[in-house]
């Protein structure tokens, strides 16, 4: 037993030491990356714990609120799980009442997504007409959109105008369709400063085209605005260089998308209304909210973030509205002793620039994770850079990297933000995977 005994000591005597090793090489290599004339005039925070016993490692800047990037998304990730469910899925109901062909959407992110086979576009329409057909119903008198609860903004507040125009500022609407995505097909010139063609002519026709020909190998530097206006560049001999914007009004382009199909069907959209019974044609349910979650963290698809964030303000019985659930998931997070003034959100997808959190309260989110029984589904979410499990996050100005990784048979959990950088992101990242380096 004194054998026993001596070697647990052993044990135990050596991890710590082993964990005071860690904490002095974080120190020194942040240290080093501090100094960094790229870190001159920014400001950063990384927070380093043990998964298993909760014991820091290494702290500084912890109970700072830094803009978080796409970072948030952990936050909400695994807020959606505890509120809503692994299982939860979101339902979008197709009845005719009164001879009207009534959608009620429930704020699916993923209806009409190419990412799953049973959510491309064809799986939820055909559905629709082989119902009505069952049914015998041969023409109906409209088709309308209802969304009992939802808010009217689709976009958060704080979002910027760079953004909203272009795929990854798509809004959370009520109806969402095709992951809110349209594609600009363009075509540059062979010399610098030569005029880029928009080859969809009901594109052209639409937008004002500032795009100019860059000089090859520039890549896309192309933005879509909100207010129909193209700019930027792209490479010169681009022939069919595709872009992709946002959506302003995907329940119009649903609703133009299946009243084609309709008519190639046989069946009209010019019955009158009556007062007939009401008929449930489809109950239509998205893929699982683990297998959302999935796409939301791997892709970083800001659109799935707003969505549940909507989803979970409608699940507890308020508004489906951004305001209403950030509120929902202050709640949740205050009932488990997390100081929320530590979490100041905007969005749920941190795209938001007025976002503001702190590497300590992500941290204690990831590790309150571990204990969950969906962890293994949150965990292989994760994107896999530097060989660690984590969620990256950037926008202007702002990288973080925050996550898990196990080494030696321990395994940490951290959350680094930098803030105001100056000089390129990618020889940033590079430092940054240098500090974290020391956990493996």
């Amino acid at each position: 037993m004194k054998r026993i005994a001596g070697f647990i000591t052993l044990l135990l005597l050596s991890g710590l030491l082993h964990a005071q090793d860690i904490s002095k090489k974080l120190s020194e290599a942040f240290a080093v990356f501090e100094a960094d004339s790229q870190l001159k005039h920014a400001i950063s925070s990384l927070y380093v714990t043990d998964a298993a016993s909760g014991k820091v490692i290494f702290a500084k800047n912890e109970e700072t609120g830094l803009a978080p990037a796409s970072t948030q998304k952990i936050i909400t990730s695994v807020t959606a799980f505890e509120v809503l469910g692994a299982d939860y899925r979101f339902t979008t109901t197709v009845r005719v009442v009164n001879n009207e062909l009534v959608i009620t959407a429930s704020g699916d992110p993923a209806l009409g997504s190419w990412r799953w086979t049973s959510t491309k576009p064809d799986e939820f329409i055909n559905s629709i007409v082989t119902s009505l057909k069952t049914n015998k119903i041969t023409s109906v008198a409209s088709i309308r959109i209802e969304a009992p609860g939802f808010t009217r903004s689709a976009i958060p507040g704080g979002w910027i105008w760079q953004d909203i125009g272009n795929y990854y500022g798509a809004g959370a609407h009520a109806l969402n369709w095709k992951e809110n995505q349209f594609d600009l097909l363009l075509k540059s010139g062979d010399k610098i400063g030569d005029k880029v063609d928009i080859l969809d002519e009901g594109y052209a026709a639409l937008y004002n085209n500032d795009l100019k020909t860059a000089a090859r190998g520039t890549g896309d530097n192309a933005y879509i605005y909100y207010d129909n206006l193209v700019d930027g560049t792209i490479p010169a001999g681009e022939k069919s260089f595709r872009i992709s914007g946002a959506e302003k009004d995907p329940g119009g382009q649903f609703i133009a998308e299946l009243t084609s199909a309709l008519r190639k069907a046989g069946i009209s959209i010019a019955g009158k209304s009556g007062n007939g019974d009401a008929v449930a044609l489809v109950d239509y349910t998205s893929p699982s909210l683990d297998s959302l979650v999935y796409w939301f963290n791997k892709k970083s698809i800001n659109l799935y973030g707003e969505a549940l964030i909507k989803a979970m303000g409608k699940e507890k019985g308020k508004e489906a509205g951004t305001d209403a659930g950030i509120d929902v998931l202050k709640d949740f997070w205050k009932e488990k002793g997390l100081d929320v003034t530590a979490l100041n959100m905007s969005d749920g997808s941190g795209l938001s620039p007025q976002n503001r959190v702190t590497t300590h309260a992500q941290a204690d989110i990831l590790r309150y994770a571990r204990q969950r029984p969906w962890f293994a589904k949150f965990y292989d979410a994760l994107p896999d850079y530097n060989n660690m499990r984590m969620k990256s996050g950037t926008i202007n100005r702002v990288k973080g990297f925050c996550g898990y990784h196990t080494s030696g048979g321990r395994t940490y959990v951290f959350s680094f933000l930098v803030n105001n950088y100056s000089g390129a992101a990618s020889s940033l990242v590079q430092k940054m995977y240098k500090v974290l380096d020391v956990l493996k």
